[in-house]
């Protein structure tokens, strides 16, 4: 276990929520551009969303569970924000000026609502489930197993919460199998690219920067 300053955790820590911060952001407006993908619905969003949980668990497995809740709090609100304001400026992909500002754009904040309630939730349950597997041998049973578990968790609560009855006739009419396409995009994407990536970064770090439990801790907490 590698032992760092109080000012080098805290820098990682705001780093990493910055991370989720610019991810969900992007998100939110590529979910708003619907796109045919062998026949199925689905969004752009399912492509930049699954970057989260290659973060999530990286920290969790070199900050630990309770770091890796707190960059998830740290990014909630800003996120929230920061989405509403690109999604009102970038409606469906076409700037609206910046007087669209000025009126309330309940679309947008509907959006923008379930991506908070749904990345609370699936990011949640994500860093729980990898914590209880993290020990595992097989250092990519964690992060597929809550990649699988959180994903379905965050995919069910966003389009739900955003979509059923959505004022755009399109999402209203078809968001479950947008959700549907959606998730298995994100779970084939996660499975295939993330994980490898997963594996990948965290041996570069273990090799470089960490000892092969793979975690730190600060100068504080080791007295």
């Amino acid at each position: 276990m590698k032992t760092i300053t109080p000012a080098q955790y805290r820098r990682a820590v705001l780093f990493l929520a910055a991370a989720h911060i610019t991810i969900i952001a992007a998100s939110n407006y590529l979910v708003q551009l619907p796109i045919n993908l062998a026949g199925l619905h689905t969004t752009w969003g399912a492509f930049s969303f699954p970057f989260i949980f290659l973060a999530t668990d990286l920290s969790v497995r070199i900050f630990g569970k309770e770091a890796a809740r707190r960059i998830i709090f740290f990014a909630m609100g800003p996120a929230l924000l920061i989405s509403y304001v690109i999604g009102v400026l970038f409606q469906q992909g076409s700037f609206q000026g910046a007087d669209a500002l000025l009126a309330a754009n309940t679309f947008v904040g509907r959006i923008a609502t379930a991506s908070f309630m749904a990345y609370a939730l699936g990011q949640l349950l994500d860093i729980h489930v990898f914590d209880r597997l993290r020990r595992n041998a097989r250092w990519w049973i964690a992060p597929a197993v809550s990649t699988v578990f959180g994903n379905l968790a965050d995919t069910a609560a966003f389009f739900s919460i955003a979509f059923y009855q959505s004022p755009d006739p399109f999402m209203a009419a078809n968001w479950p199998e947008i959700a549907a396409v959606d998730y298995a995009s994100k779970l084939l994407i996660s499975l295939l690219l993330f994980v490898p990536a997963y594996g990948v970064v965290l041996a570069s770090l273990q090799r470089r920067v960490l000892g092969p439990d793979g975690m730190v801790t600060t100068r504080a907490t080791t007295g």
